[in-house]
């Protein structure tokens, strides 16, 4: 028998062959090389599913971007394992009143710490008029947390007609008509629009039917900051009704946007509700949302100076300021606007200065609200806080199964945030009108603003805690939950929002923002329906 013997320089050769040929008997099988099964578990918290269900106590399996096992998990390994006992897990929070700044769509810090994972963008008509530009812009930027978007009405209206108040053609109609098929077609989720603001606020009832009829078997909604005229003597009430006109006539869901009653007609919710509930059970369903606040905030002109007074844009405007005839009226109109919509001067807050527009008025000695408004406007055009409402209209509206919750506020940058709305709106809800006044239990809290606002947006795959759906979680401490935002101080952050998850990934954890940016440009397809949840 003769023994081979291996030259020097080869045996490292033979080495890693014999290694790799051990490494083969001792590779595991593929289930024993499967990598734990879950990427993220979390453990033994009080499950609000959404639907408004019982709460139950499971875990939170999740794979990827998507909910897999909602239950008894044991001890069945994880990438990452977060104990939440004590705490309550629900659906991520849905804002269906979103002003968002694109720019912010990256951190949305304001909107994460609430709990907030989806906003709807264009609100009240305004946005961009392409959607498919707009949303590709949205991927491409990487936002934080979900976002959908509206067909923009107001957008659409000013590109085409103008900022005058004529009456458009035919042919202006059909183009605004392809403009809104456009704009669905791209994945738009319904159309927004605000006819109180101009130059909307100058389209006939029946011109906005025609336009938006477009949409009539897509099965979606008609969103509308409800226009109020000094024809209709202020009312709300007559605003709210012609959004369910318009809604009625062309087959969407009307809804009531950031419900409120206001001035004179505070309230009278009860009666206003009553309505949506009959056409509800007629078999129209009608549906809003509402922020737990009595002061808005828009631009000081846009809700008090009349709408002829407006007609051509703010330099036709300041014209009409400087005639002394046409001056007195757009005073005298202006104070009628005031005490009908709002709650005095008092209650309006510059947000350029800081300075109230009774202070305007005592140190100006101006004698009349609608007096100083026009001085102001004059060399200015600032935004402005607005008093409106009733405590106990609010609560009625909180209370209401068919309203959701919605903020109405920008992911924001914080220099530019005067409302608390932007920092405070969902923990305001969970801490004042949930757990101390107890208007709401948790279970009707969680369905407000989450399976809600999706059954209205028509999303299947968002809005619950079950198997199947996307991972968009909040987890919260019910014991303190609560907004800490004022109207002096409008960016301090919530408490009690303990972690947030988007797409499956971790954007908020132990209440701090993670910077991670899982969330994704939503697309409105054509079997998503709005639908009324049950």
């Amino acid at each position: 028998m003769h023994t081979v013997r291996i030259a020097s320089p080869a045996r490292p050769v033979v080495f890693a062959l014999l290694m790799a040929f051990a490494a083969t008997i001792l590779r595991p099988t593929a289930v024993q090389a499967q990598e734990a099964p879950y990427d993220l578990v979390l453990r033994g918290g009080t499950v609000v599913d959404g639907t408004g269900g019982s709460p139950q106590r499971a875990d939170v399996a999740i794979r990827g971007d998507r909910i897999v096992r909602v239950g008894a998990l044991g001890r069945t390994p994880a990438r990452a394992v977060l104990d939440v006992q004590g705490r309550m897990v629900a659906p991520g929070f849905i804002n269906v009143h979103s002003h968002a700044d694109v720019r912010a769509l990256g951190s949305a810090a304001n909107l994460l710490t609430q709990g907030v994972t989806t906003v709807l963008l264009n609100a009240d008509g305004g946005g961009a008029v392409d959607l498919e530009t707009q949303l590709t812009s949205i991927q491409n930027n990487t936002p934080a947390l979900n976002v959908a978007i509206s067909v923009p009405f107001n957008s659409i209206w000013s590109t085409v007609v103008g900022p005058r108040d004529v009456r458009p053609t035919d042919a202006q109609i059909e183009r605004m008509q392809r403009l809104v098929v456009a704009g669905l077609g791209a994945g738009g989720f319904g159309i927004s629009a605000g006819l109180d603001y101009k130059p909307a606020y100058f389209a006939t009832r029946d011109e906005v039917v025609r336009v938006v009829s477009v949409a009539q078997s897509r099965g979606t909604f008609f969103t509308n900051h409800d226009r109020i005229t000094p024809e209709s003597g202020f009312s709300s009430i007559v605003g709210m009704q012609e959004t369910m006109a318009i809604g009625f006539a062309t087959g969407m869901v009307p809804v009531f946007t950031h419900m409120k009653l206001q001035g004179r007609e505070q309230g009278r919710a009860a009666r206003m509700l009553d309505t949506m509930r009959t056409e509800t059970r007629a078999g129209r369903w009608v549906a809003a949302d509402v922020y737990p606040y009595l002061s808005g905030q828009t631009m000081l002109a846009a809700l008090i100076i009349p709408g002829w007074a407006q007609d051509g844009g703010v330099t036709a405007m300041r014209e009409r300021f400087r005639d002394s005839t046409l001056r007195a009226r757009i005073i005298r109109e202006a104070d009628e606007a005031i005490a009908a919509r709002f709650t005095g001067a008092a209650g309006i807050l510059l947000n350029d200065d800081g300075t109230t527009l009774q202070q305007v008025m005592d140190r100006e000695r101006i004698a009349s609200a609608g007096d100083a408004v026009v001085r102001v406007l004059e060399t200015r055009m600032p935004s402005a806080i607005l008093g409106f409402g009733a405590e106990a209209d609010l609560v009625r509206l909180i209370a209401d199964p068919d309203v959701a919750i919605a903020c109405d506020c920008d992911a924001a940058l914080p220099a530019g945030v005067s409302h608390p709305r932007y920092f405070g709106t969902f923990p305001r809800v969970l801490g004042r009108y949930v757990r101390e006044q107890r208007v709401l239990s948790w279970t009707a809290a969680m369905r407000k603003m989450t399976w809600l606002p999706a059954s209205l947006m028509g999303l299947p795959d968002r809005g619950r805690v079950a198997e199947g759906m996307h991972a968009d979680l909040v987890v919260f401490d019910s014991t303190t939950v609560v907004d800490h935002a004022t109207f002096a101080n409008p960016t301090a952050p919530s408490t009690g929002i303990v972690h947030v998850v988007v797409n499956g990934a971790l954007a908020v954890r132990d209440g701090a923002v993670t910077g991670t940016r899982a969330g994704r440009a939503l697309r409105r397809a054509p079997d998503m329906v709005s639908r009324r949840p049950q």
